[in-house]
């Protein structure tokens, strides 16, 4: 971080450095900073500067905060020096290991800082390793995921081996779960060398003696992936990475029941915190694999119950709307109602298709009205504002025609024939003669006295 400070601060800086070498090393040279209060940077009694060191520390702190939030990585780069200088002249009697405020600031400058370089955050991370015992191992898998970051996959691998052989008597003991971290990340590298090496596989076939030592050498990277990642995964957590890859190693060695017994229990273990992502997963492996539907619908079910405008909704409404089971259809409806609840879903063609389909299926057989009826009391109140409004109807058609087709069918057997939507884009649909539309205004006009019976009214008076 010295490359921070202009040439004519560093002489004095000397000095003051000599006192701790190890930790003056890895920190910028004072400064005289006149943006400072005049008792954080005057000379005062040892008495006197230990009565105001507490109030000095934490005005400077905010300082720094300040110039962080505002992107000022220089000036933020001066007050961290001021800062570790304040604490080593207060205790320059006994060995003072860097905090782990020093470490993220400096970090976090480093990763900013427009003339910062790869090699100047090595030689701040390895100085806060050798300094930071109690925060080894953190140290390393912050400066293995900057690695990473910037591209240098063989230099992050090889800090991930030097770590995971890392011992220093009960803080060995106590790291334990950042020991997993390392080697949890170590297995995710060498899944990455076993997929390069699949890669080549699938690419140039499997014949001759060259193809037979990457087979070996991917055997062997699965090996170590599956070792390391199998473990991480035991302990309850949020996974996704990881169970991703240990799931991608097993099925291309076809264990395909470990794997779904590793999604399983990934989804449905209760020490485990909720996670829609691993309903996802163990939707996607059912799926490839032929599953039936039962199961099928009932990873998407729980999806649904936790994460109700999730992509995957569509293709759950779809698979319910084809069931001959009554409740399932019924579960359909409720699906796509509640998808379009949600403002990312307003202006979805195939979301609003598939509910202008099952609509318009119960209007014409008369049946289940009151599936609608049901839907329909929660909404509306604010879905008229929301969905069917005389803008969003202009902007609609303006914008996507099929859209306002399937989102016309919808208000005008909610809403009626009276609806500002459904008039609208009725009437420009029928004014540019297209037949879909006139064929829409009939329909609506036909079963009016459906809107009367979902909404419960006795005439159509009350328009929207």
């Amino acid at each position: 971080m010295d490359g921070f400070l202009e040439e004519e601060e560093e002489e004095a800086a000397v000095a003051a450095t000599k006192k701790k070498a190890a930790v003056g090393s890895a920190l910028l040279p004072a400064l005289h900073l006149p943006f400072l209060p005049p008792h954080l940077y005057q000379p005062a009694s040892s008495h006197e500067y230990k009565l105001n060191f507490k109030k000095s520390k934490e005005m400077c702190l905010s300082y720094i905060q300040d110039a962080m939030l505002q992107k000022q990585w220089k000036k933020a780069a001066e007050f961290l020096t001021f800062y570790i200088e304040s604490l080593e002249k207060d205790f320059s009697t006994e060995y003072v290991s860097p905090s782990e405020m020093i470490w993220r600031i400096g970090t976090e400058i480093l990763c900013h800082h427009s003339r910062s370089s790869m090699k100047e955050f090595n030689s701040f991370t390895e100085q806060m390793k050798s300094l930071g015992v109690k925060r080894y191992l953190k140290v390393c898998l912050e400066h293995t995921f900057h690695l990473l970051c910037n591209g240098l996959i063989d230099e992050a691998y090889q800090n991930l081996s030097l770590s995971e052989s890392w011992r220093f008597g009960e803080q060995t003991v106590i790291q334990d779960k950042e020991m997993k971290l390392i080697k949890a990340y170590k297995g995710l590298l060498d899944y990455y060398n076993w997929s390069k090496q699949k890669n080549i596989l699938l690419e140039h076939g499997q014949d001759g003696f060259e193809d037979l030592s990457v087979e070996q050498e991917m055997h062997s990277y699965f090996r170590k992936a599956a070792v390391n990642l199998k473990e991480i995964i035991k302990i309850p957590g949020v996974w996704d990475l990881f169970v991703k890859c240990y799931v991608d190693l097993l099925e291309f060695y076809g264990d395909h029941n470990e794997a779904r017994q590793v999604l399983n229990e990934y989804a449905y273990n209760s020490k485990f915190p909720a996670n829609p992502n691993a309903h996802v997963y163990l939707y996607q492996f059912l799926k490839r694999h032929g599953e039936s539907k039962k199961s099928l619908v009932s990873a998407l079910k729980i999806l649904h119950e936790v994460v109700p405008s999730h992509e995957l909704m569509i293709d759950f409404n779809i698979m319910l709307q084809k069931s001959k089971k009554r409740k399932r259809r019924r579960l359909g409806l409720e699906v796509i109602f509640a998808v379009l609840d949600y403002a990312g879903w307003k202006e979805n063609v195939k979301a609003w298709s598939c509910l202008a389909k099952q609509v318009k299926q119960i209007v014409i057989s008369e049946k289940h009205l009151d599936w609608i009826q049901q839907e329909w009391n929660s909404r509306k109140d604010w879905w008229p504002a929301f969905h069917f409004s005389r803008y969003s109807a202009k902007r609609n058609w303006q914008e996507n025609e099929s859209l306002s087709y399937e989102k016309a069918l919808v208000a005008g057997i909610l809403l009626g024939k009276g609806c500002k939507y459904f008039k609208y884009v009725s009437h420009q649909g029928c004014k540019a003669q297209v037949k879909r539309f006139r064929i829409l205004k009939k329909f609506v006009n036909k079963h009016n006295p459906v809107y009367l019976r979902i909404s419960g009214l006795s005439d159509c008076s009350v328009q929207p």
